[in-house]
């Protein structure tokens, strides 16, 4: 019987673990992640979007503005690979140390709006190793503009 708890402590060291990051629940993709459907707006560098719930707030994030938000990131394929919503904790960052597509589409928004991106490739992380290539879909919650 005394081996019991050291068995409980080692399977719980080895789950862990900080090479072992926990895997966070799925959020399903939208059924329109594979593009852009024709009735999303589009701005001149081809960022496209849909407001999915008005905003509550009327001023705008600057381009430096630290902002919280609540996010859920696919790749085109329905896959998730980022999600403040499954983790169940909201985001804060300065939009300057952003994607340039999160940076142009949250300046676009007021506190208490959602929107959908379409975030294509060039204003996304276009051939830096490790992060999602592609075109990426982003629903983004503005929750709070601070500094």
């Amino acid at each position: 019987m005394r081996f019991v708890p050291l068995l409980i402590c080692l399977l719980l060291a080895a789950c862990s673990s900080p090479e072992r990051a926990p895997e966070l629940p799925a959020i399903p993709a939208p059924p329109d992640v594979a593009a852009a459907p024709a009735d999303a707006q589009r701005t001149p560098t081809n960022l496209a979007y849909k407001v999915l719930t008005p905003g509550t707030g009327t001023r705008h994030p600057r381009p430096n503005s630290e902002v919280t938000v609540h996010y859920t990131g696919w790749s085109t394929d329905g896959k998730m690979f980022d999600s403040s919503v499954a983790r169940g904790e909201p985001s804060t960052f300065r939009l300057d140390q952003v994607i340039p597509g999160w940076t142009q589409g949250v300046q676009m928004m007021v506190e208490g709006e959602k929107r959908r991106f379409w975030i294509p490739a060039n204003l996304a992380y276009e051939g830096i190793p490790g992060r999602p290539q592609g075109m990426l879909v982003f629903e983004i919650e503005l929750l709070r503009i601070g500094s």
